[in-house]
C-alpha cells in the first residue's frame, strides 16, 4: 500500500546561528550551534533525535555533530547533492523517514563559512577543491566561471524574449531589502536600498548588478521534522507539510543546462510545481506567501510563472504591481531572502516559511495559511508547501 506524505509530518523546530561575513569558528561549531538551538526551540531532548540529513557539500559528518551535541542513537542519515537544489530535498528525506518509521525525529541542517571560507560566488574561478568543481570546469563554456555568469545565459534569453527590464529586477531586490530592514539577523538590516542606488550599482554581468546577486555568508540553519502528532506535543506551533517533492528533468545539468531547445523557462521548477500541487491538493490560488529561491533576482521572476502565479511572460507585470510586497498578492521572502538576509544555501528560506505559518515572521502578512518554498534554480530542485495545523 502506498504511503502518503500529505499532512503526516511537520517542522517543529528552527535553529540558527548569527549570519556574518566572518564567523571565527569552524563549520562544525556552526552546525552544532544550529542543531542545539533547533532542539531548544522545539523543546525536544537532543537524545530523542535519531535522524540527520544534510548536504553533500557539508564538511561536518553526521556522527561528529551527533557526538558534539549529545544526540541519541541514529537510525537514519542521508546527504543530498546539488548545492542549493538540495534544500527541499532535505525535507523530503526527513518526511520519508518519519512516515516510513525509519526515524522519529529528524534534524536537517546546513552550516557554511561561505564568505570567510570557500566563497560560493567564485564558482570554478576560485580554489577548486572538489571533484564536482573540477568536473564543471571542463564542460563550462569558455570564460563562464562563476554562478552569476551561468545564470546570466538563461536570464538574458528570458529578459530579451519577454521584455523584462532592470527596473523589474530592481523591484524584486528592493522589496526583499525592505523586508530585511526589520530583520536583525539580516545583512540588509537597517540598510535601505533605493532605485537610484540599484541602477547605479556595480554590474556583475551585462544585465545583473551586485544587488541582483545573493549574499556570501557564514552561518548555519537547522530544522526538526517529526510526525504531525508528535509536533503537537512540542513547544512550537507545527508547520504541517502538505506536499514535498524533488524534481529534475531531461537535459538537466548543474547550473548549465545550455543545450536544451529552449532557455526561457525552468522545466524542473514546473515539474516541482505539478507534483507539490498534486500531493497537497492545492493550487497557486491557495498559496498566501512564498519563499522562492533567490540566488539571483531573475530567478524570482521566472519562478512566478513556473508555479502558476501568472502566465508565461506576465511575471514582470506581477512584480511591477507590487505583488511581492507585504500587502501584495504574494509576499515573498519576508525575511529578506538570500539576497538580503543570508545565503545558507536556501535552508534559511525554509525556516522563514515555517515562521510564516507560526505567525512569527518579522514581516508577518495578514494571511499565511499556506506557504510555498522552493530549492535552487538551474539545478535539480524541489518544492514544499507548509500549512497550519
Amino acid at each position: 500500500m502506498a504511503v502518503s506524505m500529505k499532512n503526516q509530518a511537520a517542522v517543529a523546530g528552527i535553529g540558527t546561528t548569527k549570519y556574518t561575513k566572518n564567523s571565527g569558528v569552524s563549520e562544525l561549531a556552526l552546525a552544532c550551534e544550529a542543531v542545539r538551538n533547533c532542539c531548544d526551540d522545539a523543546g525536544l531532548d537532543p537524545a530523542e533525535v535519531d535522524g540527520l540529513v544534510t548536504y553533500t557539500m557539508e564538511t561536518s559528518d553526521e556522527i561528529e555533530v551527533a557526538r558534539a551535541v549529545g544526540l541519541g542513537d541514529l537510525t537514519m542519515w542521508a546527504k543530498i547533492n546539488y548545492g542549493g537544489g538540495a534544500a527541499v530535498g532535505l525535507i523530503q528525506q526527513a518526511v520519508m523517514a518519519v512516515t516510513s518509521g525509519a526515524a522519529k525525529n529528524v534534524i536537517v541542517w546546513r552550516a557554511m563559512n561561505g564568505r570567510s571560507g570557500q566563497r560560493m560566488g567564485q564558482g570554478v574561478s576560485g580554489n577548486i577543491i572538489s571533484s564536482d568543481l573540477i568536473h564543471w570546469s571542463w564542460y563550462m563554456a569558455y570564460g563562464m566561471l562563476t554562478p552569476v555568469s551561468w545564470v546570466a545565459m538563461i536570464a538574458n534569453t528570458y529578459m530579451h524574449k519577454y521584455g523584462v527590464t532592470r527596473e523589474h529586477l530592481a523591484e524584486v531586490a528592493i522589496a526583499q531589502r525592505t523586508f530585511a530592514l526589520n530583520n536583525p539577523n539580516a545583512a540588509g538590516y537597517g540598510r535601505p536600498l533605493t532605485i537610484e542606488e540599484y541602477m547605479a550599482a556595480k554590474r556583475i554581468t551585462e544585465r545583473l548588478c551586485i544587488y541582483d546577486c545573493c549574499q556570501e555568508t557564514d552561518g548555519a540553519c537547522a530544522l526538526l521534522i517529526t510526525s504531525t502528532e508528535r509536533a503537537r506535543d512540542l513547544r512550537q506551533k507545527p508547520a504541517v507539510i502538505r506536499g514535498v517533492t524533488q524534481a529534475s528533468t531531461r537535459g538537466q545539468e548543474q547550473m548549465t543546462s545550455f543545450y536544451r531547445e529552449e532557455l526561457d523557462s525552468l522545466p524542473e521548477m514546473e515539474l516541482a510545481a505539478r507534483r507539490v500541487y498534486a500531493m497537497s491538493g492545492l493550487g497557486p490560488k491557495d498559496i498566501d506567501a512564498a519563499c522562492l529561491y533567490d540566488a539571483f533576482s531573475t530567478e524570482i521572476v521566472m519562478q512566478l510563472e513556473s508555479f502558476g502565479f501568472c502566465e508565461r511572460g506576465e511575471a514582470k507585470d506581477f512584480v511591477a504591481d507590487g505583488n511581492l510586497r507585504i500587502d501584495g498578492r504574494l509576499p515573498n521572502n519576508t525575511h529578506g531572502g538570500l539576497l538580503s538576509e543570508a545565503y545558507i544555501h536556501g535552508v534559511n528560506n525554509i525556516a522563514e516559511g515555517v515562521r510564516l505559518i507560526r505567525g512569527t515572521s518579522c514581516n508577518q502578512p495578514r494571511r499565511a495559511e499556506h506557504v510555498l518554498v522552493s530549492s535552487g534554480v538551474g539545478v535539480p530542485t524541489g518544492a514544499v508547501i507548509f500549512g497550519r495545523d
